[in-house]
């Protein structure tokens, strides 16, 4: 029987600082935990005082790789509160921008984070000696994601063209038509990408869950939606705190979550078992190739949905700039604002999962402020994950342990430090 002591001390290619914790003793488990040591952030506090003019801005610098999700979900929020309505053209603008988000980051994690411990590497640099042509498709790939994020918003980083209402700054019919064109070329890319990660060999792990998702009737929902979860429930985004139910425990400077069980998933794979039906058909095609179908309750598929919805992303892009081309593309003017007093919510389903801000304003000052991240959500069923894992690996050896661990993380595609939000704080 296995004596075990592994205590990862940070858990590499994630974002932000956290620890994996397993203990046994002639094969019985006696601490099997994920540590969130992360030190707290305070945007919430940060945007308290500050003009409505300024939040979407300032939270995006929440994540540098989601800070168009926060960026969208923000001035979605903020218009909600102040009753600003958006063009048609700016919404599928939106669209198209978070398009260009989901694209970057999933091929981020897909590539970059996920496909070394295939390949027996410690990160992508090693990797390019052991496979160059999959390290260079990443590189295509992500610049393409980051080029369509700038064209409309400025940059793909802290976006500087989306603002409440609409968007300072609006691409030339040029711009898109290039950009239509490159995504067709892309298509070899995301096909061989769909080739790639469907010829790995998945850990077998099997945990049912309840996953949460945005959801819409007529598209896959990122952008604004109601909340759906597989266990049968839908509400209003404004009822956000139904679901997320935060509470603290003791070993994590982020908040958990539950809902209808003892926790819950959010991202790639909920959204994918939740609207599988709205994909694109390519993207069904992806899934086929990758043996997968709703419900999917491998975790370690979260990455395998990731490829799916990369796969979607670049067929609806096109699909978004034919639109935009045929409508004929208008430099216009941010929706005017007509109170600058209010409350509002919004959602969007980010890469790793459904997001929440909310906000509250008085003469255009923001009071109130609360966001929950997808991340957060997602401790309470990674530990649960854990403590079913550990007991299936606990005679293997300790090295191999620590890689399932490891990469069982991983799948979560985890931005820890966008998930702090507890200071315990004690004076003496």
């Amino acid at each position: 029987m296995s004596t075990v002591n592994i205590n990862v001390h940070h858990v590499t290619r994630v974002e932000g600082h956290g620890n994996i914790v397993l203990n046994a003793k002639n094969g019985k488990i006696e601490k099997c935990q994920f540590d969130v040591v992360e030190a707290p952030r305070f945007f919430e506090g940060f945007v308290r005082g500050r003009p409505y003019t300024e939040i979407n801005h300032i939270t995006s610098r929440i994540c540098g790789i989601c800070s168009v999700g926060h960026s969208t979900t923000s001035a979605m929020a903020t218009e909600n509160a102040l009753g600003v309505e958006l063009t048609e053209q700016a919404t599928l603008l939106r669209k198209l921008l978070f398009h260009g988000e989901i694209l970057d980051s999933h091929i981020l994690h897909t590539y970059y984070l996920v496909a070394p411990d295939f390949f027996g590497a410690g990160s992508v640099i090693p990797l390019i000696g052991i496979n160059r042509p999959v390290v260079e498709r990443a590189l295509r790939m992500k610049k393409l994601a980051g080029d369509l994020c700038a064209i409309i918003a400025g940059r793909h980083t802290h976006p500087v063209s989306l603002v409440v209402g609409g968007f300072s700054h609006v691409p030339k019919e040029q711009e898109l038509r290039d950009m239509r064109k490159q995504l067709v070329d892309a298509r070899p890319d995301v096909e061989a990408s769909v080739e790639l990660f469907a010829s790995l060999d998945w850990p077998k792990f099997e945990r049912d869950t309840e996953y949460v998702s945005l959801t819409k009737d007529d598209e896959y929902a990122f952008v604004g939606g109601r909340i759906k979860t597989s266990d049968g429930f839908e509400y209003p985004v404004e009822d956000y705190k139904k679901v997320t139910n935060e509470y603290l425990v003791p070993h994590s400077t982020a908040k958990w979550t539950k809902h209808n069980r003892d926790e819950y998933m959010v991202g790639a794979l909920a959204r994918f078992n939740n609207n599988f039906d709205q994909l694109h058909p390519k993207a069904k095609e992806a899934a086929a190739a990758l043996g997968m179908a709703p419900k999917v309750t491998n975790t370690f598929l979260n990455s395998g949905a990731q490829i799916v919805e990369i796969a979607h992303c670049l067929e609806d892009s096109i699909r978004i700039i034919d639109e935009l081309l045929e409508r004929g593309i208008k430099q216009e003017k941010p929706a005017e604002i007509k109170t600058k007093d209010g409350e509002g919510w919004a959602s969007c389903d980010v890469p790793r999962g459904i997001l929440f801000h909310h906000y509250k304003y008085e003469d255009g000052l923001c009071q109130e402020a609360n966001c929950i991240i997808p991340t957060n959500q997602n401790y309470g069923n990674l530990n649960a994950d854990m403590e079913k894992l550990a007991p299936q690996i606990i005679d293997q050896p300790q090295d191999k342990i620590r890689l399932m661990l490891e990469m069982l993380v991983r799948a979560y595609d985890p931005c820890i430090s966008c998930s702090t939000h507890l200071l315990d704080v004690k004076f003496v």
